[in-house]
């Protein structure tokens, strides 16, 4: 069995992020991108492109930068599944626990 990368399509089931999780990315996007607001204020089911967050096509790339070198797998940029992975902060967090080797 092979591991798996972002582009295989996992079963996702239903359930909560992990607070800590989400707190860490929270952290990790405010840094990454020099936001001005504060980790906590990105509500975990709030939109992170256009709406919401307000993130655009850049930061997005950025972010799976920085996420992909912090939990040890690759977000790729063609990947089909990438407007469910960054819908939100709660669907990276899963995404990122269902994936990460570190």
């Amino acid at each position: 069995m092979d591991m798996p990368n972002s582009i295989e399509p996992l079963p996702l089931p239903e359930r909560d992020a992990d607070p800590q999780l989400l707190r860490e990315l929270a952290e990790l996007i405010v840094s990454a991108l020099n936001l001005e607001i504060a980790p906590e204020a990105i509500e975990a089911n709030a939109p992170l492109y256009k709406e919401g967050l307000g993130l655009d096509s850049i930061d997005i790339l950025e972010v799976a930068l920085v996420v992909s070198k912090r939990y040890g797998f690759k977000l790729r940029e063609d990947d089909q599944d990438n407007v469910r992975i960054f819908r939100s902060l709660a669907n990276l967090a899963q995404h990122v626990a269902e994936r990460r080797t570190k």
